[in-house]
């Protein structure tokens, strides 16, 4: 049997013969061809709704066209008991209700429209579509008479095709361009999930970060489990500096073959990433080993052998020699990036941008601004030119894995890598230790730090403790700035105040940095511009130490 490209064997059977897509000529404009997929009977009917309804949300249009008995009205009723959740919802057709409105198990609201004895679009003012289909996923049978909509919309073509059976029918799917980018990667999604024997496995949306990455878990019927990555190529955004957007100023992973070359990589040395059990790397696909959800804290507070175990594993990657370029696939490398002075400083820069002004009202003027980066630039000029290794960036615990099935270092699972770049390694020290989200006291913080150098000097001879030390106040301080301004843009720019709850346990982080002598100036402009992030220098401090 030929290789099934939709994950669909058994399912609707792509194209009229041979079981093969059948896809239209691509036209002039630049735009993806149809999707046409030849269904022989009413269960590929209603197979192809739940995969349809899968890709839809609130605000959606769905436009279903076709002679009569061409099995509009039957694709709808499959892809609303889809949505309802519910396979024995009773869905009558509204040919002479117009519209009839479901609500789902889900909270989703539905609406199910058919057009046929509609005059004109006017006469849906009367019936209040506009305002009942504003946050609804809607189906509409005759959209012809609907009328110019802007909404997302998904275009569905039915014709009967009795040389195939008399239940077959050709669907011909197409769609607005935003539309066709979910189609594109649902499509592929299913052909990943056949391909590596996951077709049968559940669906569940997984909590994600605050990427535009997406995770689910898979759970097949015997109850073995794997995620689902979804990490589409990321888009340039606009310039912000020398004509780069902001994802190539400060070094984010483009796609996803930077976590691919990098779970490989620590893989391959001992820790304990997710295997990758299926890929397609064009499309931005991974299903991964579920390393499971076993945390490294307890009710907000570190797990202090946990920590320990996080600590070593730093203390092993950092005194380990490593490669600047890792492999991905066979002719394709890796090359990790330098996490350079114009990223560090463009990071820092979010504070007085986002920072200051959203949350403390202040607006800074060019010359504090320009003094903010001089005095930065001066902390970190010679943290660059000092060795460089693997520095995972998001190495903290939200991205750590506790698995006590395991041995060593290899009971910390890692699994959020693809940012990656070449740094200091004082960075990922304080991303750990220095958690936005766990409250850990400077006590804590410096018997960590403790360990961390024994373990180093262990590892190393020539390991310098006083250098690092100074290293480690400094970029702390770095990430707790670029942190504050991160979370204060994703409130006011993204609409995700719940970040902000995390800003007083970041602020005491900044300050507790600030106390270093290292960081005297930038202190110095903090106590002048921002004096409410500077705390008092305490007696005993972890970063002056």
């Amino acid at each position: 049997m030929s290789e099934d490209p939709d994950g669909m064997a058994g399912r609707p059977q792509p194209g009229p013969s041979q079981g093969e897509d059948r896809v239209q000529p691509a036209s002039s404009a630049p735009r993806r061809a149809a999707w046409e997929v030849l269904l022989p009977e009413e269960g590929a009917t209603e197979d192809m709704a739940a995969f349809l309804a899968d890709i839809l949300g609130p605000g959606d249009l769905v436009a279903l066209s076709g002679g009569l008995g061409a099995g509009k009205t039957t694709l709808a009723r499959a892809m609303i008991r889809e949505l309802a959740g519910d396979p024995r919802l009773e869905v009558p057709s509204p040919t002479f209700t117009l519209i009839q409105p479901y609500e789902t198990r889900s909270g989703r609201s539905v609406i199910h429209a058919d057009l046929y004895r509609l005059r004109g679009p006017d006469e849906l003012v009367e019936l209040g579509f506009d305002e009942l289909s504003e946050t609804a996923i809607t189906l509409v049978e005759w959209p012809e008479r609907l009328g110019v909509r802007d909404n997302p919309t998904l275009t569905v073509e039915l014709s009967l095709r009795a040389e195939f059976g008399d239940e077959a029918r050709l669907v011909r799917i197409d769609g607005t361009p935003e539309m066709q980018e979910r189609l594109t990667r649902a499509r592929a999604v299913r052909a990943l999930l056949a391909r590596s024997g996951w077709d049968e496995a559940d669906r569940v949306l997984m909590q994600g970060d605050a990427s535009s990455r997406a995770y689910e878990r898979l759970v097949k019927p015997g109850g073995e489990t794997a995620v689902l990555m979804i990490s589409p190529p990321r888009p340039d955004g606009p310039p912000v500096k020398d004509g780069k957007p902001y994802s190539a100023v400060v070094k984010l992973a483009e796609s996803v073959h930077a976590f691919v070359g990098m779970d490989r990589a620590l893989r391959a040395i001992g820790f304990s990433a997710p295997r990758i059990l299926g890929e397609n790397l064009d499309a931005g696909l991974l299903i991964l080993e579920d390393l499971g959800a076993e945390p490294v804290t307890e009710n907000g507070t570190p797990r202090p052998e946990r920590y320990a175990e996080a600590v070593r594993l730093l203390a092993k990657l950092h005194a380990t020699d490593l490669p600047s370029a890792v492999p991905v696939s066979e002719g394709i490398d890796h090359v990790i990036p330098p996490y350079d002075l114009e990223a560090l400083l463009f990071e820092a820069e979010l504070l007085p941008e986002w920072y200051a002004p959203a949350i403390r009202g202040t607006t800074l003027s060019p010359e504090a601004r320009s003094a903010f980066r001089d005095l930065w630039t001066d902390a970190l000029k010679d943290l660059i030119a000092e060795p460089a290794t693997w520095t995972l960036r998001d190495y903290h615990s939200p991205n750590l894995i506790w698995l006590p099935e395991r041995t060593g270092l290899e009971r910390v699972g890692v699994i959020d890598f693809q940012d990656a770049v070449m740094g200091h390694p004082a960075y990922d020290v304080a991303s750990l230790l220095q958690d936005a989200r766990v409250d850990a006291s400077a006590d804590f913080e410096l018997r960590l730090l403790g360990l961390y150098i024994r373990e180093r000097r262990g590892r190393d001879i020539g390991f310098d403790m006083q250098a690092f030390a100074r290293a480690y106040a400094v970029l702390a301080a770095q990430r707790a700035t670029k942190i504050l301004g991160i979370f204060a843009r994703l409130d006011k720019r993204d609409g995700k105040p719940g970040y902000l709850a995390h800003l007083p346990r970041i602020e005491g982080y900044l300050a507790r940095n600030l106390a270093h002598p290292a960081l005297a100036s930038v202190r110095a402009w903090h106590e002048t511009h921002l004096p409410s992030l500077v705390a008092p220098r305490p007696d005993a401090d972890p970063a002056a130490s």
